[in-house]
């Protein structure tokens, strides 16, 4: 069993520049439809949520990418970051697997300035 770590921050000020200034093209380029439906249903905490997920599939590249080896090929909206019916956040993968990945877990966090993220992975 081997254990992996990722870990991410970014400042929310970049995340929103980012969709003012490209708007459909970089929503839909890092984020999946249930991603974007979820985000603008906050209103005005919504860029955090944005940079929060940002955040977290930065974490969630850091922690599998010792088991990519060239195998896979991943975008942007091959990690998704979901909530579950209680509200805690989940990754779910679209369009690929990784089988040696037995568990991952991710917290999400921010503030008014900065959206920060962790994701822990076991594999065997």
């Amino acid at each position: 069993m081997k254990i992996y770590c990722g870990t991410d921050i970014i400042e929310i000020q970049r995340i929103k520049n980012s969709i003012e200034n490209l708007g459909e093209k970089f929503l839909k380029k890092i984020y999946t439809e249930k991603e974007i439906k979820y985000c603008n249903s906050h209103k005005e905490m919504k860029f955090q949520h944005f940079a929060a997920r940002f955040s977290a599939k930065e974490a969630v590249f850091k922690a599998i990418s010792p088991l990519l080896k060239d195998k896979y090929e991943i975008t942007w909206t091959s990690i998704e970051i979901l909530n579950d019916n209680n509200g805690r956040p989940y990754v779910n993968f679209v369009d690929f697997s990784i089988k040696e990945l037995e568990q991952i877990d991710v917290s999400i966090s921010h503030c008014k300035e900065y959206a920060t993220a962790m994701v822990m992975i076991i594999c065997n």
